[in-house]
């Protein structure tokens, strides 16, 4: 498996981790925002009332109603992203990666506008009656390049697994266990029957599932959170003051943080925000294709709302509670998961300032005199005996408090680390360390009014967000596998997805992240470039569009 992650990771530095992913998704929310005249501002009154059903047409072809698709969508959306993303984000980069999360939203409520117009417009009607959608279908029809629309729908598929489903169903199992105790192995098992039964309903159940699950998620997330937030008021501000402070200039080392540089800052926060809203993506406008409108833009309208609920309002919150509650610069002890520790040469200090910037330069990929150890760790009672051989880093921070052991054994011997891991996987390592995703959200939960009890909420909220994130990317993976194979290839890609959801239980949770951070990339690309190619078409979509409306009212 290290060598599957190092691959990952390697992969991970020409596409999403490379300045070029980042900069092209910020600069195609830019540009259609300028091109359409701030959209996301001036038509937000709008999207609310087309929610409201107060556009609604009679006898308009669909299979869910706005309110409907807008759940769908963004339960697909508000996820893994919103809670263990946020974290993960500020684990990186520091309180300025939160910035650049709020500036990939704003510009990403333009991205999601055109695109969900563009999907809605170019919609069919497959055999079996229901309605399919997305950028497969205007790539197709309306740039006649279906070889793009082909590499979209493979790309949409692997992201199903790699975005929908393996992080969402590993976030549940994680939080579950650390909160309840609770083995990821009945989590897998139980959750994977829910799903099965859900998804086999198709788009219908699905919505129906959706409009119950997210404002009840969202109700309860919400409440947890400002149970940490008023009493850690006098933190607001100057988290506030880090976030623009830092946007860029980057994170300064604090605590046991080590500093993040303004383009890793930036990088891990438009990455994270687009992971948590997806705007850009081509995944939303496939729910949002089957609602019941003739008018493409309506839904476009709609759309508008999604990245504005899910990350300017929901991530935000989630940020706030970290950053307020100083959560994000602390050790705490727990398991070090092997993706997550390195052993370096040497015995570096925290307290040698020196140590710490050769550090943060080696863990960047920048040119440092810090290397990776080869060589022998010897043990007694599972603590580390030769501690002027090597230093342990774990979750990006100077590890304390290790102890090694085996089946639930202290070590005494030797073991043997090549190219900075530890050759014998079942070794499990335990010690105090930053935390990052989930682990590092649910202890910022319990510095609240709720106290402990407030993990609870993380991790009911969690698994409601994550499992509605499972729900309607299955419907994603199945509309893209209907486009590229027909609707014969429906069931066993279901079957496939929940036997995947299940396996993810089980799995290392810093490898299922890097497997998200590349399908992303590969389904956002083709989606963005086609947005590019389509620009006057949606402009004179959006034009039509406001010819048959007039003050707030539809023109008969």
């Amino acid at each position: 498996m290290d060598a599957v992650n190092d691959f990952l990771i390697f992969l991970d530095g020409f596409l999403g981790s490379a300045i070029w992913f980042p900069t092209f998704l910020l600069s195609v929310g830019i540009f259609f925002t300028f091109y359409l005249g701030f959209p996301q501002i001036r038509y937000f009154k709008h999207a609310i009332g087309v929610v409201l059903g107060k556009f609604d047409k009679a006898g308009a072809k669909g299979d869910t109603s706005h309110f409907q698709a807008l759940s769908t969508a963004l339960s697909g959306t508000v996820g893994t992203g919103n809670i263990g993303g946020v974290a993960l984000a500020l684990h990186l980069g520091g309180p300025a990666a939160l910035f650049w999360m709020w500036m990939t939203a704003f510009f990403g409520m333009t991205s999601k506008f055109v695109e969900v117009t563009l999907s809605h417009k170019y919609r069919t009607e497959t055999e079996d009656g229901s309605i399919a959608g997305g950028p497969m279908y205007y790539m197709e029809k309306g740039m006649n390049a279906k070889w793009l629309a082909i590499i979209f729908a493979i790309a949409t598929v692997l992201s199903s697994f790699g975005t929908g489903n393996l992080p969402q169903i590993n976030s549940i199992a994680a939080g579950l266990e650390s909160t309840f105790s609770l083995d990821p192995l009945i989590t897998g098992s139980v959750l994977s029957v829910l799903l099965a039964l859900v998804i086999i309903g198709g788009i219908t159940r699905i919505a129906k599932v959706a409009a119950a699950i997210v404002p009840t998620m969202s109700f309860i997330y919400i409440f947890g959170a400002f149970a940490v937030i008023i009493p850690n008021l006098g933190n607001i501000i100057p988290s506030f003051a880090s976030i623009f402070s830092d946007a860029f200039t980057g994170s300064a080392a604090t605590g046991g943080f080590l500093g993040a540089t303004f383009a890793y800052a930036f990088d891990r926060g438009v990455n994270r925000g687009l992971y948590s809203n997806e705007a850009g993506q081509g995944s939303a406008p496939i729910a949002h294709a089957a609602a019941r409108t003739d008018e493409p833009a309506d839904e476009g309208m709609v759309s508008i709302l999604e990245p504005f609920i899910d990350t300017i309002v929901i991530c935000t919150i989630t940020g706030l509670v970290i950053l307020s509650s100083g959560v994000w610069m602390e050790k705490f002890d727990n398991e070090f998961q092997r993706a997550d520790m390195n052993f370096v040469s040497g015995h570096l200090l925290e307290s040698n300032t020196d140590h710490k910037q050769e550090l943060f330069s080696y863990l960047n990929g920048d040119e440092s005199a810090v290397t990776s150890y080869s060589g022998d760790v010897i043990l007694q009672n599972g603590q580390i005996q030769n501690l002027n051989d090597f230093t342990l880093i774990a979750a990006r921070s100077f590890a304390e408090n290790i102890v090694f052991s085996r089946d639930g054994n202290a070590i005494s011997g030797s073991l043997s680390v090549s190219g900075g891991q530890l050759v014998d996987t079942a070794v499990a390592v335990n010690g105090r360390s930053l935390l990052h995703s989930v682990p590092l959200t649910t202890v910022a939960f319990t510095r609240g009014l709720l106290g402990d009890y407030g993990k609870y909420i993380v991790s009911i909220g969690l698994m409601l967000f994550a499992f509605s994130t499972a729900i309607a990317w299955s419907y994603y993976g199945d509309r893209a596998m209907t486009y590229l194979l027909g609707a014969k290839s429906v069931l066993p890609y279901r079957v496939a997805y929940v036997l995947a959801f299940f396996y993810a239980a089980l799995a290392d949770t810093t490898i299922i992240w890097n497997v998200s951070l590349i399908t992303i990339v590969l389904m956002t690309a083709p989606n963005l470039f086609g947005l590019l190619f389509m620009h006057r078409d949606m402009k004179q979509t959006v034009t039509d569009y406001w010819k048959k409306i007039d003050h707030g009212k539809r023109k008969t």
